[in-house]
């Protein structure tokens, strides 16, 4: 990535797990405050939009410095960012112009955030990223899954596609 990629879509030198963490660790006492005050309810509603305000927006700027516009291929060219250091382990059945298919096989995210004590939400300060991402990123990017490790499952399947 360019500098100017790094500066205002992603901090250089800073994984994207470790990102994620530090927004884990300030989004945690929101919503146990949140939780206090007005109920498990509304906490988990209004940290599920915030998250998802927060992937569309940084999906936006993604998007906004992907060499030749947002496509496919540029997605999947800042995958490093979200696998640097096994923070997750996939393995990819198909790949072509319009369709990303694979399985995440370890996610040290799900990891991660019942490592923190996170686990009641952790699905909602990452998985429920991945479809805002898409929103944020290019109306033409689609994802499909039915399961994910933070839910239970052996792994997370992955389906992507990118339609005209």
């Amino acid at each position: 990535m360019s500098q100017s990629t790094q500066s205002s879509a992603h901090p250089d030198g800073l994984s994207m797990l470790d990102k994620r963490k530090i927004e884990a660790e300030i989004l945690k006492e929101v919503y146990e405050t949140l939780k206090e005050s007005h109920g498990v309810e509304v906490a988990k509603k209004t940290v599920a939009e915030s998250v998802r305000r927060s992937a569309i927006e940084q999906a936006r700027q993604f998007a906004a410095v992907a060499p030749g516009g947002s496509s496919l291929k540029a997605f999947v060219d800042v995958m490093p960012l979200w696998t640097k250091g096994g923070a997750l382990e996939i393995e990819v059945k198909e790949q072509t112009d319009t369709t990303f298919t694979f399985n995440v096989v370890r996610c040290q995210y799900a990891e991660t955030y019942k490592a923190m004590g996170l686990g009641e939400i952790g699905a909602l300060l990452s998985c429920n990223r991945d479809g805002a991402f898409c929103e944020g990123y290019d109306p033409k990017l689609k994802l499909e899954r039915s399961q994910t490790i933070m839910g239970g499952a052996s792994h997370c399947d992955f389906k992507y596609r990118y339609e005209d």
